[in-house]
């Protein structure tokens, strides 16, 4: 488990980022506490601090996955974490001077997530460039190590904190700890590749991005699973710290001991989860942690003694960071490098959606009802969930190759197009057996997918009337730009996909390829 460390860079940031989420487990400890002094007999406004927390990321991940794929990374994480140092401080500066009232908690903390939004999807996709394929597990499960230990010894110092100078102190304290992780990120001297195509528009990428999702059928599977998990373990998310502070009659520091033990959880689940997924498909330990996690939700409806609480919040750490850790690893392995940013910022948008959405019901639900009702009818609506996704695998997520395979030639082309002329036409002429034309046509309908998902705006199969051997693919892309990039878009699994289409082509030569460039009378030359 411990491989990924032997990296320098992984080593420096990984330690770096445990004393960043050390201050921001603190931060969210103060935050959340404050806004029940502020705002004491109000549980909705409670669970807003989590919508806060949660809608920046619903807004911006998308945009922000587009940057992190365009842009240099580096960069972009030196950017988001000293906005996130600035509005810490701010929030302390005023919390110190007493002018910090219930809606300005609100609006600071939808500041200080629109730079974590901002981050992440960047942080996450970085990961696999400084550790190999094989050690990516194991970095996503030391990463919930860190997020886990910060867990159990952010709300402890936090509550210690709070009792003795107050939650002011807390989010400066927030606000020093990013300083470390900016240390390390301006010291890392990132390769980056060039490529002689110019960078992606933003609103392009973003569009390249969307598409890419909508053919990726593996993928797709990890957002339902995200959704179906965050949706309804959202309400123990959202109504903890009103629990805590209402049913249980703890103070700052009795708090921050029911988080530590969550975090103690999710540490002993790090070193669980590796024997775990030996005995275990992903799939399997995914829906046993899930069913865990609602276990311990119906507990935490009708337990009030607070050792007892203790103990389930063990088991919810366990069980949170298995899932977690499982659903992050698929989401990293389903997708190529060329896309990963986008695919991880869309995760974490349905994720944060599904947290915004889900805090926002259980919220209203227990203002009107009560904290135990919320909590069962999540539970319950767990339970539900983890039967119905059942039939969405995320084990096929291991079975993917996604290294480039750079195998495609470049046709023969008289004269050189323009980066941004278009859009392009490509079409490949089969020879296909007639008696094989049915099952060629299925096989085609799925390799359709591949290429629209690489970058085809249009795609269609046509027959030839006249002579029914004749079969034609059309693949319209948007420019002559983005059919280039697909040369390097194309996996080894594609590969093997496209090997099978080619198999049914019964003619001596290669399927016959042919480049056409939209003729438009207006275009200037390079």
């Amino acid at each position: 488990m411990w491989t990924p460390l032997r990296q320098p860079v992984f080593r420096a940031l990984w330690v770096a980022s445990a004393v960043s989420s050390i201050g921001t487990w603190m931060h969210d400890v103060g935050a959340s506490w404050l806004m029940t002094t502020l705002a004491p007999n109000s549980p909705l406004l409670v669970a807003l601090m989590q919508a806060a927390s949660s809608l920046p990321f619903f807004l911006l991940a998308l945009p922000a996955g587009a940057l992190a794929d365009v842009v240099d990374r580096r960069k972009m994480l030196l950017w988001t974490q000293g906005w996130m140092l600035v509005v810490a401080a701010l929030l302390g500066v005023l919390t110190i001077a007493h002018i910090t009232t219930p809606w300005i908690l609100l609006g600071l903390t939808f500041a200080l997530s629109i730079g974590s939004s901002m981050n992440m999807p960047v942080w996450q996709a970085v990961t696999p460039e400084l550790v190999t394929k094989e050690e990516l597990p194991q970095a996503v499960t030391l990463s919930g190590i860190v997020v886990n230990l910060s867990r159990s010894i952010g709300p402890a110092v936090a509550g210690i904190v709070i009792a003795t100078a107050g939650t002011g102190v807390v989010f400066l304290l927030n606000a020093a700890s990013f300083v470390s992780v900016i240390f390390v990120i301006s010291r890392w001297k990132r390769t980056d590749e060039k490529s002689a195509l110019p960078t992606e528009r933003f609103v392009g990428a973003m569009q390249a991005g969307v598409r890419y999702i909508r053919y990726a059928p593996v993928f797709q599977s990890v957002l339902i699973r995200t959704v179906a998990y965050i949706f309804f373990a959202s309400a123990l998310f959202a109504l903890l710290p009103l629990l805590g502070r209402k049913e249980l009659g703890l103070d700052a520091f009795g708090y921050g001991v029911v988080l530590g033990f969550w975090g103690i959880g999710g540490l002993i689940g790090a070193f669980i989860l590796p024997k775990a997924r030996e005995k275990f498909s992903i799939d399997s330990l995914v829906a046993i942690a899930s069913l865990v996690m609602a276990a311990m939700m119906l507990a935490l409806a009708y337990f009030r003694i607070v050792p007892l609480v203790w103990v389930v919040m063990l088991l919810v750490g366990i069980s949170s960071l298995c899932v977690m850790v499982s659903l992050t690893v698929t989401a990293q392995t389903s997708v190529p490098s060329w896309v990963r940013a986008r695919a991880l910022s869309v995760q974490l948008l349905v994720f944060q959606g599904s947290m915004v959405l889900g805090s926002l019901l259980w919220g209203t639900l227990a203002q009107h009802t009560s904290i135990s009702t919320a909590l069962t009818s999540a539970a319950v609506g767990l339970i539900v969930c983890v039967l119905l996704t059942r039939r969405y695998r995320l084990r096929c997520a291991e079975k993917l190759d996604l290294q480039a395979s750079l195998h495609w030639d470049q046709p023969r082309i008289a004269f050189e197009p323009c980066p941004n002329d278009g859009p392009v036409l490509i079409t490949l002429e089969y020879r296909i057996d007639p008696a094989n034309a049915e099952e060629f046509t299925k096989v085609m309908q799925a390799f359709s997918q591949i290429r629209r998902r690489d970058g085809a705006i249009q795609w269609g199969l046509y027959q030839d009337l006249s002579d029914p051997s004749r079969f034609v693919e059309t693949i319209l892309v948007e420019s002559w730009a983005e059919h280039k990039r697909q040369f390097a878009r194309v996996t080894n699994t594609d590969r093997v996909i496209e090997e099978r289409v080619r198999a049914f082509h019964i003619g001596d030569e290669p399927p016959k390829v042919l480049q056409m460039i939209y003729s438009n009378p207006n275009r200037r030359p390079c």
